[in-house]
């Protein structure tokens, strides 16, 4: 795969203890690049550094080895090339809906006229749904409008990169789905390139076109690529239709319950391949048509422990 858009290498990141000394990283080795245009989603136990590895990739957070380049420039602080929605909406209640997406916006272009910044902010609300709501304030509103908003900003500064953190977990199912459904529709129509963490599986096989899945921490790594090779047009409404759905579905719930453990640093499969070149595997394809996805190592007894 092209790195020429974002691309991490060999890192890591350990914490100190009470007395400064640096503990045992929580995870290592961790490597993987990410095409323009392209939704990669993360997947992995609590524990294992998902959240720590997305403020690395936004500038918030500084990683104890290794570098992210993106569009061959070190990631060094936080910048509006990225965009980031957190799980908490993260907006100033003190200004309306329009005011917290202007406030982006005016970040983004100092010199822009109070009429440009109102306009650009609106087709941003528009473009979520929200703005009719434009002169409420947060109080006002639901979760799932919150975090409408919440995208909309991170939208309005057109980033280069979207970096979601589990950005619709504590919403109900019904509005969780139908925000998953205007992310699809936006990220679509705009070739977004997009980092999300999240711990639905299903979220993660609608939007991404590829999955990382990493092993348990202490010193926890990308364990395996999954590519999602369903139809890239597929509707949360349609796609458990497809046979690869499950395929790929029952892949990634094997993994959390049964495999992540095996990958661990003091796991059986942890010697079986490099952590720099993490085995992508293809669940959703007939097995005939699957074999040799494995990547390197042993990918005799790798395509045996997957099931593939």
């Amino acid at each position: 795969m092209s790195s020429d858009f974002l691309c991490v290498q060999d890192l890591c990141k350990r914490y100190p203890d009470a007395k400064a000394r640096l503990g045992e990283p929580v995870f290592e080795h961790i490597h993987f690049d990410i095409d323009r245009g392209e939704f990669v989603a993360v997947i992995g136990h609590s524990g294992c550094g998902k959240t720590t590895i997305l403020n690395i990739l936004s500038g918030l957070e500084e990683a104890s080895a290794g570098v992210v380049l993106m569009e061959g420039h070190e990631v060094s602080g936080p910048s509006l090339d990225r965009g980031v929605v957190f799980q908490g909406h993260a907006l100033m209640p003190w200004r309306t809906v329009l005011g917290n997406v202007a406030f982006a916006v005016q970040s983004r272009w100092p010199k822009w006229t109070r009429e440009q910044v109102r306009d650009h902010s609106m087709k941003q609300l528009e473009m979520v749904g929200m703005a009719a709501a434009a002169d409420k304030r947060p109080h006002q509103l639901s979760g799932g409008m919150k975090q409408r908003v919440g995208i909309a900003r991170a939208f309005a500064i057109q980033p280069r990169m979207l970096l979601l953190d589990e950005p619709f977990g504590a919403l109900d199912a019904l509005t969780r789905g139908t925000i998953q459904d205007e992310l699809l529709r936006i990220v679509q129509a705009t070739r977004q390139t997009v980092f999300m963490i999240t711990h639905d599986v299903d979220e993660a096989i609608l939007l991404a076109d590829r999955i990382l899945l990493m092993s348990n921490g202490p010193r926890a790594r990308i364990a395996e690529i999954v590519e999602i090779t369903m139809p890239r047009d597929r509707t949360r409404a349609e796609m458990h239709h497809d046979p690869q759905y499950y395929r790929i579905r029952n892949h990634l719930v094997d993994f959390l319950v049964n495999r992540s453990r095996g990958y661990a640093a003091d796991g059986e499969l942890a010697s079986l391949h490099d952590p720099r070149h993490p085995p992508v595997v293809r669940p959703g394809l007939a097995v005939e048509d699957a074999h040799g996805q494995a990547g390197s190592g042993d990918t005799q007894r790798l395509r045996q422990v997957i099931n593939l």
